[in-house]
């Protein structure tokens, strides 16, 4: 629906993407989303967060027009995705998850080529921008089957944006890549955002969300169980977090509190007091340590706290959905 504002009052801006109550139901009744809601407004940098099966991809599809929401409405910058979608097309460049590609054409005839899907014409000096800032100019040339999976990324990458779309979003843009495209696509992105830019990013990796998005939602099971301010959410699990590296097991009383990767251990203290509790309880049963860190909880603490039941945080925040998650994730592929 268009907005619409009360005669003496200034029209807000449009969001750069509103989701309204949108469900997808799929046969034999499974619920991949469930009344999700949130507006994202233009010029921001927002992260769409949550486990395998939680309705991330799906809710990209639905965004994308490759799915049809059950019901609930989706639209950018005040155009239907579905009654209007040429429009919404237009303004959306989508970085998908998949390594998709025509093998017959060179990157710039694939970018060419993608440009005059959306009606660009003579767009060879953005074509050559591109190329440049993502590190393909000397590729240009070069048939797609001949690109390793890297480059190939960055060419789905290029593609989303050769039509200089408003609204960005990028679907696990960076899995599996190296460092240095890590490194290339975040300071292009970045300043894409500051030049007026909406991003909406998926990801696993969520040290990049915590340092990119300035909001962020989560998802579990087709509902949203969290949404605010990146900012907010960290202090909103204001605690002190214990790292570590030990080649001993930990006590059980320690252990149940900690989360153990390989040789590093985390446990959540709340304050200095229980801090010195937690090292005494580890000298006392011999726990030999390396590497003692105290420092504040970061994305990860919250988002396995959240994920774990604990609560929901934010404005908009719902209860989890008890859908079978694993189930969730293999209709969630295939939408």
């Amino acid at each position: 629906m268009p907005h619409t504002a009360h005669a003496g009052t200034p029209a807000s801006p449009l969001p750069a993407i509103r989701f309204d109550q949108v469900t997808k139901t799929y046969r034999g009744g499974l619920r991949a989303l469930d009344g999700v809601s949130f507006d994202i407004q233009q010029g921001e940098f927002f992260g769409l967060l949550g486990p395998n099966g939680a309705g991330k991809t799906t809710l990209i599809s639905v965004l994308a027009g490759l799915a049809r929401a059950s019901s609930g409405r989706v639209s950018v910058l005040g155009h239907d995705v579905v009654d209007d979608y040429a429009a919404a097309r237009k303004a959306l460049g989508i970085v998908p998850q998949e390594l998709v590609f025509d093998p017959f054409f060179s990157v710039r005839e694939t970018l060419r080529i993608q440009s005059g899907y959306f009606g660009v014409k003579h767009n060879d000096a953005w074509i050559d921008e591109l190329l440049h800032e993502l590190g393909l100019t000397d590729k240009a040339g070069a048939n797609m089957r001949q690109l390793s999976g890297g480059m190939k990324r960055r060419v789905l990458v290029a593609q989303a944006l050769v039509h200089r779309p408003p609204v960005i979003v990028l679907d696990e843009p960076t899995a599996g890549v190296d460092v240095e495209l890590r490194q290339t696509l975040w300071q292009f992105i970045a300043r894409l955002n500051k030049q007026g830019h909406t991003v909406l990013l998926t990801t696993h990796y969520l040290e990049e969300a915590e340092a990119l998005c300035g909001r962020i939602a989560m998802l579990k099971t087709g509902r949203v169980v969290a949404l605010d301010k990146t900012t907010a959410l960290l202090s909103g699990m204001a605690s002190t977090m214990l790292r570590f590296k030990t080649d001993d097991a930990l006590p059980p009383a320690v252990a149940e509190l900690a989360r153990v990767t390989g040789r590093i251990a985390q446990v959540k203290a709340h304050d200095a007091t229980e801090v010195e509790q937690l090292l005494a309880t580890l000298r006392q049963a011999g726990v030999r340590i390396e590497d003692l860190e105290i420092g504040r909880a970061d994305l990860e603490d919250v988002f396995l706290q959240i994920m774990g039941g604990e609560g929901s945080a934010g404005p908009g925040a719902k209860p989890p959905a008890e859908a079978a998650a694993a189930t969730a994730q293999s209709l969630e592929a295939g939408a």
